[in-house]
């Protein structure tokens, strides 16, 4: 089977391309770095099978940053059969510099003109046929997003690649001609494959070729004693840049013929007049903030229009209808979010009821073994699965639509004053989707301590898996104490995590992780529709994966978890009956996983959910223990135990259309944790230690001996801010102690520094 591989600028289409022609559900971003490894799929509908790799987006095959040394060494030491050159024909002389060095390898290169759309629809031409002639190589028009001419590039590619391709240079007239050749003829005799492609690195200085070829670095040396250019002296890396786009210039941008009004100044575009509004200087961060607002609003909203916040009681005209707790609730039109949750709750309570009537004549820890372990575990945590999916949704048209590039062009603009890039949002904000990929996309920052201080602050923006707890604890607080509108507390919750990340990323930079501030260049790309395609294929991968996690991790999670509470240390079944509560004299208070609750739960009286609990306050450790594993586990254990506490006098079952917060408003009644003490719960499940998967991550991404101080960074930060919330909460004077401490911290990180760059000074001096 034949290998091609795609090579392009970021923000040229490239992952969109690959996404058309294999129907991968490789991920497809509108910033740089979103594929940071290659992914490989299959296209089947030309003559031949062909595996397609997609390369990470690149401005060059200098090795800078981790993303050129992986395309670089594919194409070198893989040998694809063909390069598929995906270029942004609205960007035309800024892509084509990527395709010079591409040309200068002696592998089959084809030049995908991507956009063509756009440049028609903006009135543009480019005269692709003297394109191709002036490349040497085949070009073809396309629009991956439109999927238009696709099956014309590959035809043309697989044709192509059946003959092999001598490489050539557009720097055959520059002043370092004479050089390049004769550092060529050295490579020959040395039988190094590519060797004009070497032998311009090494003209470079190029630290990999230096590192490879230490023999040959004389020659260049020698001819860099007796050469001194005008303008850049003897820094041929930037004699070959300068070459390269002279050549782009003079040869290929007259080719663009762009549409103008004779003496009129040229007309802004649709992205520029939207960005005009959305990255305002003022307008940019309430904007998002509203976006936001609407986003949660659509999920989480049981009251869509407002209608009860006017008075207005929908719901009394139709009390009664099937409908009614699937499509309104509480007087109001529930949201699309709340609608699909309802809905599968209905079918998975219909299916919990057939298998509990079916068991009816079997031993009762069967039955509760099935009903209560098993199938009340998962669903409880599947309950959330159209809400996680909604958002992902949102958040994925954002990021598609090129909103989110702007997103951190605006937080640059911010927060470059203390120490920060945008270009460390960029995987941030990724971290709304999974922590996974957003640690992995972290390889983008070439500084070291930017990119560790980035990857300790990613779990902080809240996946789609801690939706769960958000959804239910703030759910069972807006139940219990009437007040309405979960999803403005939710908002507020995720809005906490990305505070929290960005003061703890400032304080890094200011002391532990200080280092000059990487320069951040990104080309906004133009607004667009996003393809339902992609969308649809983002939501499915999330959706499998969910459901991978659910019968996996989560189900062995919920067995385990029934098993501890179900028996004693002894080993003695505590048998329950929920119309009579516990039939012996045992109960859950003596169940295994109770005392290992009660012997970690002083460990949280400080967060408000402790030692200063009921006799049941154990189950909030036990909670948050399990949400190590998995963060949808601490709704399934939850579910499991909402049973046993709802036979304790003073506690009884919550009415709800929020998922979870039914079970989570027992364990309240139960224990008497206070309002502050449920939110600091929740405060600390989004910030404590992530998943598995992501410490799993982050240990692959951080250097040796640096995940045990990432694990202490998470559990010390989640605990201070918890501790905050629940003493501020519930002993408001204790404001004015933080006030102080924090003083303290900001006077001392200042001294510090000052006392620092003063040593320096001195030792330069």
């Amino acid at each position: 089977m034949k290998v091609f591989a795609l090579a392009g600028n970021p923000n040229c289409g490239k992952t969109t391309l690959f996404n058309s022609l294999t129907g991968s559900t490789a991920h497809v971003g509108n910033w740089p770095g979103v594929t940071v490894e290659k992914r490989e799929g299959v296209y089947k509908k030309g003559s031949e099978q062909v595996k397609i790799v997609d390369l990470p987006g690149i401005y060059s095959l200098s090795p800078y940053t981790p993303e050129e040394v992986i395309s670089r060494n594919v194409i070198l030491n893989e040998k694809p059969d063909c390069v598929i050159n995906i270029v942004d024909a609205t960007n035309l002389e800024r892509n084509l510099y990527l395709t010079t060095q591409l040309l200068e390898m002696d592998v089959p290169v084809i030049v995908a003109l991507n956009m063509m759309d756009e440049v028609k629809r903006n009135g543009d031409e480019i005269n692709a046929k003297e394109l191709e002639k002036k490349l040497h190589i085949p070009v073809v028009e396309i629009s991956a997003l439109k999927e238009e001419n696709l099956d014309k590039l590959m035809e043309k590619a697989i044709d192509f690649s059946k003959n092999p391709r001598k490489s050539h240079t557009v720097l055959e007239n520059s002043a370092l001609t004479h050089l390049i050749k004769e550092v060529e003829i050295a490579f020959k005799g040395k039988e190094v494959d590519n060797p004009l492609f070497h032998a311009i690195k090494l003209v470079e200085n190029d630290e990999l070729e230096v590192k490879d070829h230490p023999d040959l670095v004389k020659m260049v040396d020698e001819y860099k004693a007796t050469f001194n250019d005008e303008i850049f002296g003897n820094d041929f890396e930037a004699i070959v840049a300068d070459a390269r786009y002279k050549y782009i210039s003079n040869h290929f941008a007259p080719l663009l013929k762009r549409k103008t009004e004779v003496g009129k100044s040229k007309k802004l575009t649709r992205s520029d007049k939207i960005d005009r509004v959305l990255t305002n200087r003022w307008a940019g961060i309430p904007i998002f903030i509203a976006i936001l607002f609407l986003i949660f609003h659509l999920v989480f909203a049981e009251d869509l229009f407002f209608l009860n916040a006017f008075g207005v009681e929908f719901s009394e005209n139709f009390e009664g209808s099937i409908f009614e707790g699937l499509f309104w609730t509480s007087g109001g039109i529930n949201s699309p979010g709340v609608i699909l949750m309802n809905f599968v709750n209905s079918i998975t309570g219909w299916i919990t009821e057939g298998v509990g009537g079916l068991l009816s004549g079997a031993s009762p820890w069967v039955g509760a073994f099935i009903c209560d372990g098993i199938l009340g575990g998962l669903f409880a945590v599947f309950g959330f699965l159209p809400q996680i999916l909604l958002l992902f949704l949102f958040f994925s048209i954002l990021e598609d639509s090129g909103y989110m590039a702007r997103v951190a062009f605006i937080l640059d603009r911010i927060f470059r004053k203390f120490g920060v890039s945008g270009r460390a949002f960029l995987p941030m904000i990724m971290g709304f989707g999974c922590s996974v990929p957003a640690m992995v996309n972290t390889r983008t920052l070439a500084d070291e301590k930017e990119r560790v201080a980035t990857i300790r602050v990613i779990p902080f923006f809240s996946c789609g898996a801690k939706l769960p707890i958000l959804t239910g604890c703030i759910g069972a607080i807006v139940t219990l104490l009437g007040i309405g509108y979960a999803d403005l507390i939710t908002l507020s919750m995720y809005l906490l995590g990305m505070i929290v990340a960005l003061v703890a990323l400032i304080l890094m930079r200011q002391t532990t992780m200080r280092g000059e501030v990487p320069p951040f260049i990104m080309e906004l790309p133009s607004y667009h529709l996003p393809q339902f395609k992609s969308l649809m294929l983002h939501v499915w991968d999330k959706a499998k994966h969910f459901c991978k996690k659910a019968v996996t991790i989560i189900f062995i999670s919920t067995v385990v978890i029934w098993i501890l509470q179900s028996f004693t240390p002894t080993l003695e079944y505590i048998e329950y009956d929920e119309e009579i509560g516990f039939i012996t004299s045992l109960n859950t208070n003596d169940s295994i996983l109770a005392n290992i609750g009660r012997s970690l739960q002083v460990l949280f009286t400080p967060l408000g959910f402790g030692a200063q609990l009921g006799s049941y306050g154990w189950v909030f450790a036990v909670g948050a223990i399990t949400g190590l594993v998995a963060k949808e586990n601490v709704i399934s254990t939850f579910a499991m135990l909402g049973a046993v506490v709802s036979v304790i006098p003073g506690v009884s079952g919550v009415e709800t259309t929020i998922e979870g917060a039914s079970d989570v408003a027992m364990m309240i009644q139960a224990t008497g944790i206070s309002t502050a003490g449920i939110i600091s719960f929740v405060a600390f499940n989004m910030l404590t230690i992530p998943c598995f998967a992501a410490v799993a991550t982050a240990r692959a991404e951080l250097k040796p001996g640096t995940l045990k101080w990432t694990i202490l960074f998470w559990i010390v930060t989640s605990y201070i801010v918890s501790s905050m919330i629940y003493t501020v909460g519930d002993y408001w004077w204790s404001v004015f102690i933080w006030i102080v401490v924090i003083t303290l911290i900001v006077v001392g990180i200042y001294l510090f520094n000052k006392y620092k760059d003063q040593k320096r000074l001195t030792l330069k001096e």
